[in-house]
């Protein structure tokens, strides 16, 4: 099978959508639908329902997976041979939701380091499975599950969330809160997909209850402002609150025992990772995390 078909595949099986898929594979689209058509002649099965919207059926998830491992092993077969050829050491391919959270045992790695590439991405939880087992990551750092099989993890740290209100607000005098009592609180937070945005809809969702949002935001010191000027509430976890943020807030404990953040380092879980990648994971398992503020008042 030609590589470039499968790669191409990937892109189709990952957006369901052709055109969009041809843009971002930059070929015209009519030249991607011929060469996925001659990959499920080749294969003696469709790969897509296409009725309506593309979708990919069971044989395509079953090929997609065959895939993945495939171009991934490829991928570390080069990077093992590019390690050998710069004396073993190579870099390190490192996928995180957010950068705050791991600048301080980056740090130290670039310190004790710094003849080592690192390669950063940012990357939503949702992606990172696929990414791992694709080898187009070696590293991720989750602050929500992920999909476990094949994969080996390492809890990093353990928190409490905060529910942060500006001050003079109604709550701000208060030492903690039942999510009950929020249920027409307006909250800033971060958009759809990321762990606050997870953590408050499941906190929610526990109380029967949806979460009024009147702003969704990718940055979170922007969303820190808001809350000071008094636009709305918003989850802090207790590292950011004992890093201190720019704007002036009332920290109240939510009286839900879910309502706290997990790190998890998570690898492929064969072993096969490159001196640098085994550096930085050991880096990451052994820094001491800070937790200050960890004991809600």
């Amino acid at each position: 099978m030609d590589l470039h078909a499968l790669e191409q595949f990937l892109v189709v099986a990952r957006l369901e959508h052709l055109s969009r898929a041809a843009g971002e594979l930059r070929v015209a689209q009519p030249s991607l639908s011929r060469t996925i058509a001659r990959l499920e002649a080749e294969l003696g099965a469709p790969l897509f329902d296409r009725a309506g919207r593309l979708r990919l059926n069971e044989s395509g998830r079953l090929f997609r997976d065959h895939v993945e491992r495939s171009l991934g092993e490829l991928e570390a077969g080069r990077r093992a041979v590019a390690e050998a050829a710069r004396d073993g050491v190579g870099g390190v391919r490192l996928a995180s939701e957010t950068f705050l959270t791991i600048t301080g045992p980056l740090a130290a790695f670039k310190d004790a380091h710094p003849d080592v590439d690192v390669d950063l991405r940012q990357m939503p939880a949702s992606d990172m499975h696929r990414a791992l087992h694709a080898r187009e990551v070696d590293l991720c750092v989750a602050s929500q599950p992920i999909p476990a099989d094949g994969l080996a993890g390492v809890r990093l740290h353990d928190e409490p969330v905060w529910l942060a209100a500006p001050p003079g607000h109604p709550l701000a005098s208060r030492a903690r809160v039942e999510v009950a009592e929020l249920r027409t609180a307006p909250f800033v937070i971060a958009r759809p997909g990321h762990w606050q945005r997870r953590l408050l809809d499941r906190l929610f969702a526990g109380h029967d209850l949806t979460p009024r949002i009147v702003c969704e935001g990718d940055e979170p010191a922007a969303l820190a402002g808001l809350v000071s000027a008094g636009i709305g509430l918003t989850l802090v976890p207790a590292m950011a609150r004992g890093a201190g943020v720019s704007a002036p807030c009332a920290w109240i404990g939510i009286d839900d025992p879910g309502c706290r953040r997990t790190l998890t380092l998570h690898r492929v879980a064969d072993g096969r990772l490159s001196a640098a990648a085994r550096l930085m994971h050991t880096t990451l398992a052994t820094w001491p995390w800070n937790t200050a503020g960890d004991a809600q008042r």
